[in-house]
């Protein structure tokens, strides 16, 4: 299946507008990790730290953000 120019042209919009609204997301995710004290600081988020490197990965403020999210998702996205 060959794509037209057209479609090449949406395909590439697309693309271009996901990268716009993900770069506005990390803008405002960046804005919001020093105002809300509690997020990135869970619990369940792994923390290693040793003479010259540091290692963080926040597990459980991801999977509060992955059912946070998907409850949004749920409620408004049915019809």
């Amino acid at each position: 299946m060959v794509a037209t120019m057209s479609e090449f042209g949406k395909i590439l919009l697309g693309f271009g507008l996901l990268l716009v609204i993900l770069g506005a997301v990390l803008l405002v995710a960046g804005n919001l990790s020093g105002k809300v004290p509690w997020l990135g600081r869970l619990p369940g988020d792994i923390y290693i730290e040793r003479d010259n490197w540091k290692f963080y990965f926040p597990l459980a403020t991801g999977i509060l953000i992955s059912i946070v999210l998907t409850l949004i998702f749920s409620l408004f996205g049915r019809r």
